[in-house]
């Protein structure tokens, strides 16, 4: 099928698609990378009058350090990302699920402010954002809200952003020594939808775990903080049990569906399965940044 007619806006600033928004309201959408908005387009999931092209505006697409914050602007592609020696080097949960974004296609043109305002439940980057404790930066005309990930995200392709909203900017707690977290991914071909995927980040302190982040991917109608695996492991020494018990309470907390991808259980097996994988991986990474 082919896209339903629309009108094609290229504005030249931020300011002058925000204007944009605000004129057109609803029935205009922003286009990033494409790589969820243009296949619902050509289904006619998606009917837009309006298609605001926002590739080409300036400072959206750079990466820094900067305030004790990772910055991530909402145009930066994900192949930068996949690429980026300070990712390999800092951030290593980012690094791991870098690479293992769809396919070479979509890590071309994709980006983390896409995926993470388009709010897939089967989409990576939102549990890697959870588990480092990032903040997602909306501007509109008025100016702009900074909100944790977790927070943004509400249901299935449904986030607390406004249609006069753009996603400007992913803001990472930088890393601190002592730290280390990764991403598993199980998918049944290489660019395919994750059947179940987990998130780790963890922060040791004497010894122990003095916090840990641990997000679930494909998992619910949304993607999901592990808040009692968190909780629990919290002080803990981090030992085979104690990465069990987190585990246990994290496979709990899962609300998979039985699909060609795979039964409820077996879901619920692969999140205990990886979260005591992503777990030793992390702390094994923690230790080495001593």
């Amino acid at each position: 099928m082919l896209p339903a007619r629309f009108e094609y806006h290229r504005p030249s600033t931020l300011e002058e698609a925000l204007g944009l928004l605000d004129e057109l309201g609803d029935d205009a959408k922003i286009l990033a990378g494409g790589m969820s908005l243009i296949p619902l387009m050509k289904l006619r999931f998606a009917t837009p009058g309006h298609l605001i092209d926002i590739n080409h505006l300036p400072g959206l697409s750079s990466m820094s350090e900067s305030d004790g914050m990772l910055r991530i602007g909402g145009l930066v592609r994900n192949v930068a990302l996949e690429d980026s020696e300070l990712m390999k080097a800092r951030y290593p949960a980012i690094a791991a699920a870098a690479p293992l974004i769809s396919d070479p296609i979509v890590r071309t043109r994709g980006t983390m402010g896409g995926s993470l305002a388009h709010a897939d439940p089967a989409g990576d980057w939102a549990s890697v954002m959870i588990a480092v404790g990032a903040q997602a930066v909306a501007r509109d005309s008025s100016g702009e809200q900074v909100v944790p990930v977790d927070d943004l995200l509400l249901d299935t392709f449904t986030t607390t952003l406004q249609p006069n909203q753009i996603l400007t900017e992913i803001r990472v707690p930088a890393a601190e020594a002592r730290s280390g977290g990764t991403y598993l991914k199980l998918e049944r071909k290489v660019g395919d939808f994750a059947t179940v995927g987990v998130a780790v980040q963890v922060w040791m302190g004497n010894g122990h775990i003095a916090r840990a982040g641990i997000a679930l991917t494909s998992v619910g109608r949304r993607t999901m903080r592990a808040a009692a695996a968190e909780e629990f492991l919290a002080g803990e020494e981090p030992t085979d049990k104690a990465f069990g018990e987190a585990a246990e309470l994290a496979a709990a907390a899962a609300r998979p569906v039985s699909d060609h991808r795979g039964s409820a259980d077996y879901k619920r097996h692969v999140v205990d399965v990886f979260v005591q994988r992503g777990l030793a991986r992390a702390v094994e990474l923690a230790r080495a940044d001593q």
